[in-house]
C-alpha cells in the first residue's frame, strides 16, 4: 500500500465536508430563526404594555376605581353602624327588664 490519495477518499473527504457545511448551515439558519423570533416577540410585547398602560390604567379610571370603592367601604361602615345601633337596643331592652 502506497501513500498515496485515491479518488474514493477525495470524494469521501468532500462528501463529508459537504456534510458538516449543510448541517452548520442548518443550525445557523435555525438560530438566525429563533433570533428573529425572539426579536418580534419582545417588539410585540413592549407595544402590548404600551396598549396596556394607555388603555387600562389612565387617570380617569383610576379615579372612577377609586370612587366605586369608597362607596364600597361607606356602605360597609353604614352596616356596621346598623348593627351597632341594634345590639344598643338589645343591650338597653335587657338593661331595663332586669332593673324593674
Amino acid at each position: 500500500m502506497s501513500g498515496a490519495i485515491t479518488w474514493e477518499q477525495v470524494l469521501f473527504f468532500i462528501g463529508l465536508l459537504g456534510t458538516v457545511a449543510g448541517v452548520w448551515w442548518r443550525i445557523e439558519g435555525k438560530t438566525k430563526e429563533a433570533a428573529a423570533k425572539g426579536e418580534k416577540a419582545i417588539e410585540d410585547l413592549a407595544a402590548h404594555r404600551l396598549h396596556c398602560s394607555e388603555v387600562f390604567a389612565t387617570k380617569q379610571g383610576m379615579h372612577e376605581q377609586t370612587a366605586q370603592l369608597l362607596r364600597a367601604i361607606e356602605g360597609v361602615g353604614g352596616r356596621i353602624d346598623g348593627v351597632h345601633e341594634r345590639l344598643d337596643r338589645v343591650l338597653e331592652r335587657t338593661a331595663t327588664r332586669r332593673a324593674t
